[in-house]
């Protein structure tokens, strides 16, 4: 069953390894394993439902519970700690776009606000329930789960946008195509997530992001139905695709998906290769997607990470990597880059000869695929060590933002810096690690991780992660990066989107709101105010 305060199932563990255990103590020091409280306690703070009845709608208390946040922080300061959340006052199941209209009618007749949810993954805010005397419904699409349509010839795909991933590539693969999206939240989030976040996936440097394959759909809003067919190309006017994209349920609710999907490849490939220091890997993940060769993945971990990832395996197989790599110049300052070749075998030969040339030329050494197919193989589960992290007394959270080349090194270290200074003042040292996930010809993302010892109290510990989010937001605002790459805006980034689109540009965009959403019913508060 999917845990109720922390992520995926609940028979699932990533045991931390004593080794990491004492590295993470002797970077930060020793943590206190921090009071929970249980889901009977979380379920006696839920109030009277303010709804009244619909067939459509639970008011029971656990579904309110288990609906009421995603994965951000503070959701997790919330759940775990006991700092009672604001609850819906319902939870919706709808099986089709009628009931998604007649569920926007009840709402608009009660002056109720409506949240979308999807997988329950969102780690910036998007469903936290508004606190107010208007009621809140949130809607779980998990229902609306069909493959309504496949145009082989086309290569077109129609989904209810409540489709999980892993259920949403079974589909395909059946009929032997694929999406070939996989952002970290894969195994439980929807399709409908992806398009109103504008996600990206481990392999989106082959397959795109989103926004590439997301080609056309339907929006049921307060207002009436938007669709948008799906021309291979128009030149009518604005694309109200990019309408649909990133707006984090401010507009109305996606109900169908139309995207574009591929021929399942023949031959996947995941080598390992190890560079002596920072700057020779980040030239050579620059040098690899300037260079034209059509790789599926570059994932670049920098000192710190390598460091932290290594800590996190142990045996002689790592003995004779850490010989080989020395033997080559590879040691304190070793940089990981796992790169992926996708196609027919001839293709992906083709790929790992030429990356091999670039790898060379800035001094890396090739190390077989022996750690790719480890990657590849637990992926998904590198998110279940925050559950047993969290158990023994230490936070991790993560921040990304995407820069031009010529800026990457300036704003990297302003991020990593705001945070190792972050809590000088209450004597807490902080450890950020960074990876380059998506890389991009003229600029790269960059993905950071901070782990933080827990107060003695969830109050404490919220206003540790507080100022340390907004120390890292600053950093990435000031020194011109995006405030979100991949993870949309919700709550957490708001304060900080103004500088990136500008007033008139945020006005834009309360404007569309407000003709699909007049009352402002839809996620109120998330994206702009």
């Amino acid at each position: 069953m999917r845990r109720w305060n922390g992520w995926g199932d609940d028979t699932i563990d990533f045991e931390v390894p004593q080794a990491a255990i004492e590295y993470l103590t002797k970077l930060i020091g020793p943590a206190i394993p921090p009071k929970k409280i249980t889901l009977e306690e979380m379920v006696a703070m839920v109030p009277s439902s303010r709804l009244p009845k619909h067939r459509l709608v639970s008011i029971g208390l656990e579904q309110r519970v288990r609906h009421c946040a995603g994965q951000s922080m503070s959701d997790w300061i919330y759940f775990r700690g006991g700092l009672v959340p604001t609850f819906p006052d319902g939870v919706a199941f709808p099986e089709s776009d009628n009931d998604i209209r007649e569920l926007l009618c009840f709402a608009k007749e009660n002056e109720a606000q409506v949240i979308p949810y999807g997988g329950g993954t969102s780690v910036v805010g998007h469903l936290t329930v508004p606190k107010g005397e208007q009621a809140v419904i949130t809607v779980d699409m998990g229902r609306m789960n069909k493959l309504l349509e496949l145009d082989k010839q086309g290569c077109l795909a129609t989904f209810q946008a409540g489709v999980r991933g892993p259920d949403l590539e079974a589909a395909l693969r059946a009929e032997g195509f694929t999406l070939g999206h996989y952002p970290q939240s894969f195994e439980l989030s929807t399709l409908g997530g992806w398009v109103v976040t504008r996600s990206a996936g481990h392999f989106s440097m082959g397959y795109g992001r989103i926004e590439r394959l997301f080609v056309g759909g339907e929006i049921e809003t307060p207002v009436g139905t938007v669709k948008i067919p799906a021309f291979p190309a128009s030149a009518a006017g604005p694309d109200l695709r990019e309408v649909i994209m990133g707006s984090e349920g401010r507009l109305g609710i996606v109900t169908k998906c139309t995207v574009k999907v591929s021929v399942l490849p023949e031959a996947e490939i995941f080598p390992a290769a190890f560079f002596p220091g920072r700057e020779e890997g980040v030239n050579a993940a620059r040098a690899l997607a300037q260079a034209g060769i059509p790789l599926s993945m570059i994932r670049l971990s920098l000192p710190e990470e390598t460091a932290i990832t290594l800590s996190l395996k142990s045996g002689w197989q790592m003995d004779l990597l850490y010989r080989w790599l020395t033997w080559h110049g590879v040691n304190k300052q070793k940089t990981m880059l796992l790169y992926g070749a996708t196609g027919t075998q001839k293709q992906v030969n083709w790929v790992l000869r030429r990356a091999k040339e670039v790898i060379k030329e800035y001094h890396g050494v090739y190390v077989g695929t022996s750690i790719g197919k480890h990657w590849y193989k637990g992926r998904f589960k590198l998110p279940y060590i925050r559950n047993n992290l969290w158990d023994l007394g230490y936070g991790v959270d993560t921040l990304e933002t995407a820069v031009t080349w010529n800026k990457a090194s300036l704003v990297r270290l302003a991020i990593e810096e705001s945070l190792s200074n972050a809590l000088n003042e209450v004597n807490e040292k902080v450890h950020v690690f960074t990876h380059l996930s998506h890389v991009y010809p003229h600029g790269t993302s960059l993905y950071v991780t901070y782990i933080f010892r827990l107060a003695n109290s969830p109050s404490e510990t919220m206003a540790r992660w507080q100022v340390l989010k907004k120390a890292a937001s600053e950093a990435i605002v000031r020194t011109g990066g995006t405030i979100t790459h991949q993870h949309g805006v919700g709550i957490d980034h708001q304060p900080y989107l103004v500088t990136e689109k500008g007033a008139l540009g945020m006005e834009m965009i309360s404007v569309l709101c407000r003709t699909l959403d007049p009352k402002g019913m839809m996620n109120s508060g998330k994206l702009v105010k």
